[in-house]
């Protein structure tokens, strides 16, 4: 078991800028959570897992169940979640709005760190966040669906307000329009200007932090990896960057070069991307006085048995010098589509001997992440 005791005051903020969060307000428990994030990417990268307490390979909201947990004896440091669908009795992946809220308590008590990503539909068309009717445009202030755009954002914000511990709102990192760089979302490159992007995510912030007073929300900013020229990465990066003030969490999702088979690089060339990928946005968030996290990765089926060490530890391992706070990896849906190993999956060996490197950090290796 690797013990983490996270004691601020006593290792320096890795970045070459000071580090602060978008939310002058944040709350006492965000911020520590934020420093404590940056403290630990010194050490290692932290695992996460989409939908992880909710259900797995043949169950569904099983009490204290895992695939994590069944095949490596923790559960994840970090446990991804989505309201796509607020407003309704379940989320875009039939979770329960109610019973997510609870896992998330779970998940906080237990010392673990909840991100929220938002598949929102779309509120031109009626159509999901797939659907490629220009919005944008609409939903901006001035716009003729903006009002339905608010009413959404309410709905939000009541239900972030409402996760709680106590009287303690559990601090959440929030990732809203991720992979705008692509095309397959109505937020993406090809369905509005890189203006509208930076202004749709600028009002958020601003509606969810000061309108609505919420300040227990660190603001995770994620493009995908698969449409960066990666002969100029770091500008294709920032595309769409709404500017420092608004983000706090410098993301990537990167599908593409981790083992993929469609992509025509070979896997020695991916390997130098990721690895390229990763310092990158390390470099920017020490830049920028930020932390940097792998937001999405991960192969569906996992039908390389030994991805885990091969896709993800050996090239962090190989960058002894970057930063990286946590990986997340997508949701076990069932035996084709899930991104960990179950139990008695071909690549379960291989993730008990990732999650054995000094490097990972699963929910037991942390202590005091909040203080």
């Amino acid at each position: 078991m690797k013990i983490i005791f996270f004691i601020v005051a006593m290792f320096p903020i890795a970045a070459n800028a000071q580090l602060v969060l978008t939310d002058h307000k944040a709350t006492s428990k965000t911020k520590k959570l934020y420093n404590n994030l940056n403290t630990q990417a010194t050490r290692g990268i932290m695992f996460g897992h989409e939908d992880d307490l909710a259900y797995g390979v043949e169950w569904w909201n099983e009490k204290g169940r895992s695939d994590v947990k069944e095949v490596v004896g923790s559960y994840p440091a970090v446990y991804g979640w989505d309201i796509g669908k607020i407003g309704e009795e379940n989320n875009i992946d039939s979770v329960s709005f109610k019973d997510m809220k609870k896992w998330m308590k779970e998940a906080y008590k237990r010392g673990g760190v909840n991100t929220i990503s938002w598949h929102l539909d779309n509120l031109t068309s009626g159509g999901s966040s797939w659907d490629k009717t220009r919005t944008v445009e609409h939903i901006l202030p001035g716009g003729k669906d903006h009002s339905s755009y608010l009413s959404k954002l309410d709905l939000a914000a009541k239900y972030l307000k409402s996760i709680k511990s106590g009287f303690t709102k559990i601090p959440i990192i929030f990732r809203p329009f991720h992979e705008h760089n692509g095309n397959w979302f109505w937020w993406g490159k090809e369905h509005c200007t890189e203006e509208e992007y930076e202004k749709l995510w600028r009002f958020t912030v601003e509606y969810l932090r000061d309108e609505k007073k919420l300040h227990h929300l660190i603001y995770a900013y994620s493009p995908d990896a698969s449409r960066l020229d990666m002969s100029d990465a770091n500008a294709a990066y920032q595309y769409g960057y709404p500017g420092d003030q608004y983000v706090d969490v410098i993301g990537l999702d990167d599908y593409w070069n981790v083992g993929r088979p469609n992509n025509p690089a070979t896997p020695e060339q991916q390997e130098l991307n990721f690895i390229s990928n990763l310092e990158m946005i390390d470099q920017m968030a020490k830049n920028k006085g930020k932390i940097a996290a792998l937001t999405e990765t991960g192969q569906s089926g996992l039908t390389n048995p030994k991805w885990f060490s091969e896709e993800i530890l050996n090239p962090i391992l190989k960058c002894q010098d970057i930063n990286i706070s946590y990986v997340l990896v997508w949701r076990n849906a069932n035996a084709k589509h899930c991104f960990v190993p179950y139990a008695g999956h071909q690549a379960a060996g291989d993730f008990k001997k990732f999650q054995a490197s000094d490097r990972v950090f699963f929910e037991e290796d942390l202590e005091n992440i909040y203080k």
